[in-house]
């Protein structure tokens, strides 16, 4: 049994590692974070480049069986259903964008009623300072206004905000020690980054050459790092890799239910350690006085919760894209409903062009995770989150 669930573990890698070869430059998105034995990645990097028609076979092969306990099967049958998604996307097969990302993500994948949006809208309206303009225009005006306006300092507020997440991740779940650093990075299209390094040290990654909304502070960091994506790489390597000896744990297909529920726990990350207003208390006392940022009577907890929702939207233009719409009107769709200007669009075109599953992560996955913690043994399913291989039909009941 031992030996074939160490064959089993050996073929799940090298089929990741295979898609991850075909699908190339083609994807917008990695699919692939590998760091399992370097033997198997050197092995299918000197191979020639597999046909899709084998990846769709190896994956029907390894769904054939699962020589594990039932949890951890359950587990690995979705994360080989997604695989098989993709390798039967790269051959070819005409899967319908609903179809294929409820596959991939192991989510309930379909087109949000703008009503939702409207909803957000109206909860953004309330939570903003009055002033002139449209509700996109007022936004942005509240994001220019808590701007860090010496991007040299960032480091510095960044390093703070790590430690106070960590300290309050450490009252629900017993973490190792580390060295957390913040590292700026320029031409890179994401705002942040959670990279756990192995061993003890990990790294913030922040775009420098994005404005750094200082009301986003304690969002960002939460969820790229506690309790967010370095505290699940940190705890999931300790917990299933070094106590456990679960090898698949280091091979992570990202296109997958396991980073639907990843991003679905940092989007709520910071409403786990800072319920409330605490979050914007914590910045109005220990990071707005030294960059002169006033009190300007908004809400951040709702605004924060409103812009959860509006990700949404990027789903919806996914479908857009899917059904063959010109990107004009897409762009149009993005800018009325996710409030988002052309800067921003235009940064997200490749996704949405591509009709991504990815897109539709963020909202459904922090839906998902969001209702799941919401009970009073929410201490219990965060810790669960953080140190166990769950799959989405996992988060229902105890």
């Amino acid at each position: 049994m031992a030996e074939a669930a160490m064959q089993w573990v050996r073929d799940y890698a090298l089929l990741a590692l295979r898609i991850n070869r075909l699908a190339g430059e083609a994807s917008a998105f990695p699919l692939l974070d590998y760091r399992g034995p370097h033997e198997w990645r050197a092995q299918v990097e000197a191979e020639r480049p597999p046909s899709a028609d084998r990846l769709v076979a190896a994956a029907e092969q390894l769904s054939g069986a699962y020589p594990f306990a039932a949890d951890r099967a359950a587990y690995l049958a979705a994360q080989v259903r997604s695989m098989r998604a993709v390798a039967s996307r790269l051959r070819g097969d005409d899967i319908p964008l609903r179809d294929y990302a409820t596959r991939c993500l192991g989510l309930e994948i379909d087109w949000l009623p703008e009503s939702e949006f409207d909803a957000a809208h109206a909860q953004l309206d309330a939570a903003l300072p009055n002033g002139p303009g449209t509700l996109a225009e007022r936004l942005g005006s509240w994001k220019h206004a808590h701007h860090l306006r010496q991007p040299d300092r960032l480091p510095t507020v960044v390093a703070s905000a790590i430690a106070e997440t960590r300290a309050r991740t450490q009252e629900f779940v017993p973490l190792p020690e580390e060295i957390v650093d913040c590292q700026l990075v320029s031409g890179v299209s994401f705002r942040g980054a959670g990279l756990h390094h192995g061993g003890v040290r990990s790294t913030i990654l922040v775009n420098r050459d994005l404005p750094f909304n200082l009301a986003d502070l304690l969002a960002l960091v939460a969820h790229e790092g506690h309790p967010g994506h370095i505290a699940e790489q940190v705890l999931k390597e300790r917990h299933l890799v070094r106590d456990q000896g679960l090898g698949e744990a280091r091979i992570k297909f990202l296109l997958s239910p396991q980073f639907a529920l990843s991003e679905g726990l940092g989007q709520c990350a910071q409403e786990l350690l800072f319920p409330g207003d605490l979050a914007q208390r914590w910045l109005t006392d220990n990071i707005f006085p030294d960059h002169e940022i006033r009190s300007d009577g908004s809400d951040f907890a709702a605004i924060h919760e409103a812009q959860n929702i509006l990700w949404g939207v990027w789903g919806n233009a996914a479908f857009l894209a899917a059904a063959g719409r010109p990107f004009d009107e897409i762009a149009d769709y993005l800018a009325r409903w996710a409030l988002l200007g052309d800067t921003e669009i235009a940064a997200a075109r490749p996704l949405v062009v591509e009709a991504n599953p990815y897109l539709f992560g963020y909202y459904h996955g922090w839906r998902h995770v969001r209702a799941w913690l919401d009970h009073p043994d929410r201490t219990r399913r965060l810790r669960r989150l953080l140190t166990e291989q769950l799959a989405p039909a996992a988060l229902t009941g105890n």
